[in-house]
């Protein structure tokens, strides 16, 4: 078996993430050398030290796995930061502060057996390709380490091609020397100081952000009053969920809330009040009754590494991740930097295909363009870093916000974006003559009758077949330019026509059922629109679905709303009907998912 088989699967879309059996010394020990050759190589193109910031979450382990790969990447001639238990954000705040170089140790909002890693590599997250060469990388290491310790492995010629391939003899020179490199000082941060420092940067962007507004507040009270004067007239409900941020979440908001209540703000890597994972249905039933019980203005729910927000109303309601990404688009427009606002380019707001069908509208009504992504919020952030500015704030249903106005870290940071709001709606949504109760602005908005984000298994296929997206993905266009083609002809197309749920070049066993013209012109009505860039997604008039594979596990995912229960029903009723070809069990599957 090819060394560290088993650890392919946690090798995922953007990060390393998996069963923590899968985190064997040997593993780890390669995978330290893997980033050591990685920042290394960035190191012989500038021609100076690397400095990489390392940190870690929560889970019982992380902090092991963090002190050896900074053994290894020290061991190996590169200057080490030490940032101890922070969140990703925060990891990625302090990369900016040094030369872009960064490790988390962390599963984010996983269950508490999931263990991980989160990287940053010149200001930027890895693609699925860098991630893919990292694991290429992890088993050169290895292949190196055993034809060191066993040499009559390559005297006899066995992987003797594989390792002529990798430059065997340049790395088995690099391991020999390790030892003898002077080993860099590594450089440890105290807590406070991690902590202080990237609270202190926030402080100065909301100075810059609402400039009069503090100087108003501060001329008008005595020196005794200044610093409470100064603070958002809200109270607000946060909960950690006993993760990254239950160290630095409350004396952050204390900066600029005249009251914040905790909850599950103690450090746990047991995570004993369950997974941290804010978007799980029932998850916030705590932080709700919480707000209800304490008339709170907010309520704030953060994930395990803190790149995760969801928000619950002051009716204890919580609001779904599309209309919080609009109000957060809403709050980015509001408050872009002159230079930006001049642009002669409108700016725009990415959302991911999972989003509902309302959010392109309600875009367009701020005066911004909506653009749909992918899902994954670091295709994201990449796509944002090369749109020179015009792409101002992306977010996706998973609850992943980035703001991009130069203020600020170009990240998906939960608790800079939850102060964003808080800023809006104490300020900036008044003096826009809207109410400053956000039930009420949710309530303004379109209604969402909605699934959650559902994992789906992911029917088998036969070798010949393609996979279920692939299938359904071909049915869809062939059956839309079917339509439109037909549509065109003649307005006297035979509708009891029968056509094949499969193109004749396609082999899959979907070639053996077929569906009338009809039938095909109610799944798919004139107008439908079909987007492919991540799975099928169809926008009807009446509302949207999606089915996608998901880049975190091997499930499909599948959403659908409407603007009713009745709505919902009729496209979740097409996309079964659609798929029942391929397979009858995902097509019940579909019609048994309830609405949130």
């Amino acid at each position: 078996m090819p060394f560290f088989a088993a650890q392919h699967s946690l090798f995922r879309a953007y990060d390393i993430r998996g069963s923590r059996q899968h985190f064997a010394t040997d593993f780890i020990q390669a995978l330290g050398h893997a980033f050591a050759h990685l920042y290394q190589l960035q190191k012989n193109i500038d021609n100076n030290k690397s400095i990489i910031v390392i940190g870690y979450d929560v889970r019982c382990g992380s902090d092991t796995i963090a002190k050896t790969l900074t053994h290894i990447l020290t061991e190996c001639g590169l200057q080490v930061i030490q940032l101890g238990l922070i969140t990703t954000p925060m990891m990625v705040f302090w990369a900016e502060q040094n030369q872009g170089h960064g490790i988390v140790v962390t599963a984010s909002h996983s269950a508490k057996d999931i263990l991980g890693i989160k990287w940053l590599f010149n200001h930027q997250s890895p693609s699925v390709e860098d991630i893919q060469a990292l694991y290429q990388q992890v088993i050169h290491q290895q292949l190196v380490v055993r034809s060191l310790d066993n040499s009559l492995l390559v005297e006899s010629g066995l992987y003797q091609h594989e390792l002529q391939k990798m430059a065997l003899h340049k790395d088995n020179e690099s391991l020999k020397t390790a030892k003898n490199r002077p080993i860099i000082e590594q450089a440890y941060l105290s807590a406070e100081q991690v902590a202080a420092t990237y609270t202190d940067t926030i402080v100065r962007v909301f100075k810059q952000l609402y400039p009069h507004t503090n100087e108003a507040s501060i001329n008008h009270t005595t020196d005794s009053q200044k610093l409470f004067s100064c603070k958002l007239d809200l109270v607000v409900v946060i909960d950690c969920m006993h993760g990254a941020t239950s160290n630095i979440a409350q004396p952050l908001f204390e900066r600029f809330c005249q009251r914040v209540i905790m909850l599950n703000d103690t450090a746990d890597g047991n995570f004993p009040s369950g997974n941290p994972d804010p978007t799980e249905p029932h998850r916030l039933k705590q932080l709700q009754q919480s707000v209800i019980m304490h008339q709170a203005d907010i309520g704030i729910a953060f994930d395990g590494d803190g790149d995760r927000l969801m928000i619950v109303d002051n009716n204890g309601k919580v609001v779904t991740p599309d209309h919080l990404l609009y109000l957060l688009a809403q709050v980015a427009l509001t408050k872009r930097p002159k230079f930006l606002s001049n642009s002669q380019l409108s700016p725009q707001i990415l959302f991911d295909i999972k989003c509902c069908h309302h959010l392109p509208k309600l875009i367009t009504e701020l005066g911004a363009i909506p653009v749909m992504s992918r899902t994954g919020s670091s295709l994201m952030r990449l796509q944002m870093q090369r749109s020179a500015g015009q792409i101002v704030f992306a977010g996706e249903l998973s609850g992943h916000f980035i703001f991009n106005d130069g203020y600020f870290i170009l990240y998906d940071d939960a608790m800079y974006a939850a102060l964003r709001l808080l800023h809006w709606l104490s300020y900036t949504a008044s003096s826009l003559n809207l109410t400053t109760n956000l039930a009420d602005i949710i309530y303004s908005l379109p209604v969402i009758v909605s699934t959650a984000d559902h994992y789906l298994p992911r029917p088998k296929t036969a070798l010949t077949d393609c996979s279920i997206v692939e299938q359904l993905t071909r049915l869809c266009l062939y059956l839309q330019q079917l339509i439109k083609v037909t549509s065109t002809v003649t307005a006297h197309s035979n509708d009891q026509a029968v056509i094949n749920c499969a193109p004749a070049h396609c082999t899959c066993r979907a070639q053996k059922h077929s569906i009338t013209l009809e039938e095909a012109k109610e799944l798919l009505p004139i107008g439908t629109k079909l987007s492919c860039i991540d799975g099928v997604r169809l926008d009807f008039t009446h509302g949207f679905g999606v089915i996608r594979q998901s880049n975190t596990s091997h499930n499909l995912t599948a959403r659908f709303a409407g603007d009713s229960v009745e709505d919902l029903k009729d496209i979740q009723a097409k996309f079964a009907a659609l798929c029942r070809p391929f397979d009858e069990n995902l097509a019940a599957l579909i019609m048994a998912i309830p609405p949130e």
